[in-house]
């Protein structure tokens, strides 16, 4: 088992998920059950899964949910494309959340390398 708290991808993934929260209260009402919904859910599900992976008492267990953060960061990315797309999000902002989740996919994957690599 790991310490989820001490990883500094889960600490991450936890400050871009508040960035996001904060950005996305500017989303239209009607957004609201759409877009808006879904990049929350899809951020808040990167952390979530490397919390609960963390939890588990076995390494292969562990990586399956690093897969499964990141087809959540993927999920998030074209959100946040298609969001820029239709003005909801503007040019700065897409290239400041991309940077921070390309950043957090480079550390989940050298995290589950490590984690690859380990025995418990």
């Amino acid at each position: 088992m790991h310490k989820f708290k001490d990883l500094k991808v889960w600490q991450k993934s936890r400050v871009l998920s508040k960035e996001i929260y904060f950005l996305t209260n500017s989303f239209p009402k009607e957004e609201l059950y759409g877009n808006t919904s879904q990049i929350r859910r899809c951020v808040v599900s990167i952390p979530s899964n490397i919390a609960e992976g963390a939890g588990k008492n076995s390494n292969p267990e562990f990586n399956r949910f690093l897969d499964i953060a990141n087809g959540s960061a993927s999920e998030l990315e074209t959100l946040l494309i298609l969001s820029n797309d239709i003005g909801l999000l503007s040019n700065n902002d897409l290239t400041m959340l991309v940077s921070q989740l390309t950043e957090i996919q480079k550390m989940r994957y050298s995290l589950k390398n490590a984690v690859l690599n380990t025995k418990i």
